[in-house]
């Protein structure tokens, strides 16, 4: 069958990727197909901002892989007003304070795990529990965990006075990155030692494009624990701190 589509060269690459490449021409423009692809990837990417996290789900999925978990909320009080003032998604309102207060143990806690929806409920909602789930199997068994904390309309500093509050030693943020064409379920690690209101993106270190077409849970997880690992010993995460997992075993 003729068509006027002119091939791209590069067009046997597209198997080994998802980027948007080798798409083709008709004239001076795209291929109606790839318009159409286009228009479909902007429209996922646009939802998986506004989608809300179902955290009273992703709690009960969490229990019954034998976690403890808590609730919070950020003091952004809806999605239109998250997008609009970042600040806002930094900070726990007064309830969530005060709930992790009570919560709070005098001994604290090795590794404190939040959870945000961030910019990607669908990331979260896909890949937060398999994580987590590897996480734990992968873990020195005399790390001590605090409960999964997980928060809405949070940006990534949220998790600064959630460990802050539970006393822990060093606070894992897994949190919805902002959506690609081709990745609208990305999901971002963060990690930060001595977690405390004040801390700067400098001081923490991050993992990213966590899913199975990009970065593996398995090989994430190892990713993670070698950081906090060394975190541990070091006292330190964030530039200080050199991501040397892919030439080394986790002891």
């Amino acid at each position: 069958m003729k068509t006027n589509i002119t091939a791209d060269p590069w067009s046997e690459l597209r198997s080994h990727t998802q980027a948007r490449i080798a798409l083709g021409r008709t004239g001076v423009s795209l291929p109606t197909q790839e318009v159409l692809r286009f228009g479909f990837a902007h429209a996922m990417a646009r939802d998986a901002v506004h989608l809300p996290l179902d955290a009273d789900a992703l709690c009960m999925a969490l229990q019954a892989a034998a976690w403890t978990t808590l609730q919070v909320h950020s003091e952004a009080v809806d999605r239109s007003t998250y997008l609009l003032r970042p600040d806002l998604g930094r900070r726990l309102n007064e309830a969530s304070i005060a709930a992790l207060t009570q919560s709070a143990t005098p001994t604290g806690c090795d590794v404190q795990i939040v959870v945000g929806d961030g910019l990607s409920s669908l990331a979260v909602s896909r890949h937060a529990l398999p994580l987590i789930e590897e996480i734990r199997a992968q873990a020195p068994a005399q790390w001590r965990f605090g409960p999964i904390v997980v928060a809405r309309q949070a940006r990534v500093a949220i998790g600064d006075p959630v460990g802050e509050l539970l006393g822990a030693r060093l606070v894992v943020m897994l949190i919805g990155e902002r959506p690609g064409l081709s990745s609208p379920d990305s999901l971002g690690i963060y990690i930060t030692w001595a977690p405390r209101v004040g801390r700067i993106d400098a001081e923490r270190n991050c993992i990213s494009n966590v899913r199975p077409e990009g970065l593996g849970y398995a090989r994430a997880a190892h990713k993670l624990l070698w950081l906090c690992s060394e975190g541990q010993r070091l006292q330190v995460t964030g530039v200080q701190l050199k991501d040397g997992s892919d030439f080394a075993e986790l002891s």
